[in-house]
């Protein structure tokens, strides 16, 4: 240990060995996806924090750890953003800083016993604050949520439909802060134990109490993956390739086909030929299409990404358009300041346009009702949410990685729709043109294969519907308001804390001024 702190004594070791503690949460998601490594990969971390010399040493720890774990989750971006990926990390990772502060000021040195109880509550409030403000989508969305590496955990997922992802991320920081404090508090065991309790009694809670999703239905419900499809006419070439694999389905009594997003590259308007081809393959199957259309519109100015539904009979009208984009990928934030982003990497050379609201159409005659939506908005819990309220049968995710094969995106992006189908007890087809795809049952559970990323295919899956009504569906967010609460009752405290201290500490004594020409007890003599 002596040897450690000496090595630790460098600063500039010190904000090395920050940003390496801060990456290493990464590998509890895919591709890695070791799930139980988040139980204790923030301990090395907060470690280092509550031995920073002084609250401001400890401030740039906690941004030198927040820039390591936004490099490292979105490390797949570097070839499409180049250096700009750095200044994303670095930008999004000051939000890391007050939460290295805090963990400064809770565990550094011996720590009282009720500085320990509420570390166990602070910490995992400051870390939801710090999900919450990145998971506004100008600065990117809530991708890699702490909670979002529990994807194919049981007793994870039903948490989620307690109190979403967010309740996940909450219950793995108290984990971690129990384990540190079990590391480098001896005296205070029995405290870290009882958070180590609480975390087990609350997920047994939820596993006990929490309603489980009543099955009364099921879909046959198709996905067409046509795999990497480059160069010239690639976007010919792609809609022949979907259109072929789509033949494939006839007969197979599917209640729904859908294709992935940017599926298709022409505004549908402009080509009627496609239009026609899509109705032939719908009566073809006996079964309506969901496309997703990238393209210039002829009805309206602008690029737009838009579900498209299409049945027997042609364009059924009922079309969603993306809300969401991706920033960077689909519009350049600022870009009179950001522009020169394009410059260096694969960054939108036009915006895209947004849609105004979501949509929930009506599939075929049999009644399903699905809730599509496009690429990243799958990360976003409150989509699904709404929709889920607004009736739907399924939820739909079109989605295109084909930028990043190779990479951990492609298996990252298709695990968060396991969150979404549990925390709102519906479930969800991610249909995507290269890969991953995946269904997951209202439970959030698997159906059917993967289609991986060397797969071009149709699949189809049996999935069960159920129709009931999970807890955080009906009370939302719950988990991120108790934690903003819980932060501003420790501020309030603090305050208090500190007003007291300056109030019952002794006036200074002043010793009276000598005169010139006296003593201080007889002036004038």
């Amino acid at each position: 240990m002596k040897t450690l702190g000496h090595w630790l004594a460098s600063p500039w070791r010190r904000s090395a060995a920050a940003a390496v503690a801060g990456a290493l949460p990464v590998l509890a998601f895919p591709a890695p996806s070791l799930w139980w490594w988040a139980y204790v990969a923030l301990v090395p971390w907060l470690l280092l924090l509550r031995t920073a010399p002084t609250g401001k040493r400890a401030l740039y720890e906690g941004w030198c750890g927040g820039f390591g774990f936004m490099l490292a989750m979105h490390h797949w971006l570097m070839p499409f953003l180049h250096v700009f990926t750095f200044v994303i990390a670095a930008l999004l990772g000051a939000l890391w800083g007050p939460w290295g502060w805090l963990v400064r000021r809770l565990l550094a040195g011996v720590p009282s016993l009720s500085r320990i109880a509420a570390a166990l509550v602070v910490l995992p409030s400051g870390w939801l604050a710090i999900e919450l403000v990145r998971s506004w989508q100008g600065l990117g969305g809530p991708w890699g949520m702490l909670g979002s590496s529990q994807w194919q955990v049981e007793p994870a997922l039903r948490l989620a439909s307690v109190g979403g992802v967010w309740l996940i991320s909450f219950l793995l920081v108290a984990l971690n802060v129990a384990v540190a404090v079990l590391v480098a508090v001896r005296r205070a065991r029995v405290t870290a134990v009882t958070g180590l309790v609480a975390t087990a009694v609350a997920t047994c809670a939820a596993w006990a109490f929490a309603p489980r999703p009543a099955v009364d239905g099921q879909a046959r419900i198709a996905v067409v993956q046509p795999g990497v499809i480059e160069g010239p006419d690639s976007g010919d070439r792609r809609f022949a390739r979907e259109e072929q694999l789509t033949r494939r389905l006839a007969g197979q009594d599917v209640d729904l086909i859908v294709w992935g997003e940017s599926s298709v590259g022409f505004d549908l308007g402009d080509r009627p030929d496609l239009a026609r081809r899509l109705a032939d393959l719908s009566r073809a199957t006996n079964a309506d299409i969901l496309v997703n259309v990238d393209a210039r519109r002829s009805d309206k100015p602008g690029i737009y990404k838009s579900s498209v539904l299409v049945g027997p009979d042609g364009l059924t009208g009922q079309r969603y358009d993306k809300m969401r984009l991706v920033p960077f990928g689909e519009y350049v934030p600022a870009r009179s300041l950001l522009g020169w982003a394009t410059s260096v990497g694969k960054a939108a050379g036009e915006d895209r346009r947004r849609g105004s609201q979501p949509v929930v159409m009506n599939v075929g005659d049999g009644g399903l009702r699905a809730g599509p939506m496009v690429c990243f908005e799958t990360a976003f819990p409150d989509m699904t949410r709404h929709l889920t309220k607004e009736g739907v049968d399924v939820l739909i995710g079109q989605s295109s990685t084909s930028t990043f094969q190779g990479s951990w995106a492609p298996e990252q992006h298709a695990t968060l729709a396991a969150l979404r189908a549990a925390e709102t007890g519906r479930p969800m087809v991610h249909s995507t043109l290269t890969g991953v795809s995946a269904v997951y049952g209202p439970s959030g559970h698997r159906v059917g294969p993967w289609l991986g990323t060397d797969a071009s295919a149709a699949q189809v899956y049996e999935i069960p519907l159920a129709h009931g009504t999970t807890p955080y569906v009906r009370l939302g967010d719950w988990t991120v308001h108790a934690a903003l609460l819980i932060l501003a009752a420790w501020a309030a405290g603090e305050g208090v804390r500190t007003l007291r201290l300056r109030r019952s500490a002794p006036e200074p004594r002043v010793r009276p001024a000598r005169t010139a020409h006296g003593s201080p007890a007889r002036p004038g003599r």
